[in-house]
């Protein structure tokens, strides 16, 4: 047989050969603990009433969600993500339900915590979109822009409400300068000093929400694009995890996940606190629309999607897979 470099010596194939070690050497893992559950909770409703662009995800009733809490802890999924959808008399421009103690959100955070305790760590996006009548993640000045400043005074009173009704994490989703910050200082002179901030510290200006703006009812006027980031740029995302870490930040995220892997691998080498990825509702309504379809494994997609953000170093993953994934994983 003729050598080539240093064939036949060497073949990497040995270690394919087999399940068992193909498993012994893989370099990525996959487990439930790895896995955060996003869940919509719709004020108003008597029974859960499907997404239809995200088949298999609901906007759940507080009794359905209760369920799924539950599920998501038989499972292994260490936590849940917990998104409102007030009832559209009650949004305003200043997104006012989000902040009221009785709103939707605060209500199924109190629910969810008196299920399952600390058995699921249960984390709330800290975002006005969802509450406000014009789907701005923000306050708009007279002439119709995002008001930065006076956006994050609305940030810090939504941060003490949500820990009030029991969140042990708050996400700050909505993209201000200095969010991060002003969240940490609200929490702190709250007495909440062990909750914690999720960083939405690099999320993009993605074509990829389209399905979730219908899971949270959304009124969205115009676009993102003057606080979400540009996909062409990658040198922001440095610069924003820069900051976050600078003002208290305990975890970062990197959203989309799929799309932006190069991101996610250059912010998990940067990061010395826990990174997480978000696949968003635009990732999943792919897969699953093309297995609809018939032309992918559907089972099969969702694994390797799952490891491709893992391996990219995403710690935490949020993914609407994640308690059918977790149960899964533990056969």
């Amino acid at each position: 047989m003729t050598v080539y470099g240093n064939f036949p010596g060497s073949r990497p194939r040995r270690l394919r050969t087999t399940p068992a070690m193909r498993r012994m050497v893989a370099e990525t893992r996959l487990d439930p603990a790895n896995l955060i559950l996003p869940a919509f909770v719709r004020e108003g409703i008597d029974a859960p009433v499907a997404v239809s662009a995200m088949p298999g995800v609901q906007q759940h009733t507080l009794d359905t969600l209760r369920k799924a809490a539950v599920d998501a802890v038989s499972a292994g999924v260490s936590g849940i993500m917990l998104f409102g959808v007030p009832l559209d008399e009650k949004k305003d421009g200043r997104g006012t339900a989000g902040t009221d103690p009785d709103g939707i959100l605060q209500v199924a955070l109190r629910a969810v915590r008196e299920e399952v305790g600390d058995d699921l760590i249960v984390m709330s996006d800290l975002c006005l979109d969802e509450f406000t009548d014009h789907g701005h993640c923000g306050v708009l000045t007279a002439d119709g822009r995002v008001d930065n400043d006076a956006t994050l005074e609305r940030y810090a009173e939504m941060a003490q409400v949500q820990a009030d009704a029991g969140a042990h994490v708050v996400g700050p989703s909505g993209m201000m300068d200095g969010q991060v910050g002003v969240i940490r200082d609200a929490l702190d002179q709250t007495g909440h000093e062990d909750v914690s901030v999720l960083a939405y510290t690099v999320k993009y200006s993605s074509a990829f929400y389209g399905p979730f703006r219908e899971a949270v009812g959304s009124s969205l006027q115009g676009d993102r694009k003057t606080y979400q980031q540009d996909p062409a740029n990658v040198r922001e995302s440095l610069r924003e995890l820069a900051l976050d870490l600078e003002e208290g930040a305990d975890m970062v995220m990197v959203k989309p996940a799929g799309p932006y892997l190069d991101i996610l691998a250059k912010v998990a080498e940067a990061s010395d606190v826990p990174v997480a990825a978000y696949q968003i509702s635009g990732e999943y309504a792919m897969i699953e629309a093309a297995a609809e379809k018939g032309w992918i494994d559907r089972d099969a997609a969702i694994l390797e999607s799952l490891t491709g953000i893992r391996r990219a170093g995403a710690q935490l993953i949020l993914t609407y897979w994640a308690t059918e994934v977790a149960q899964r994983l533990r056969g």
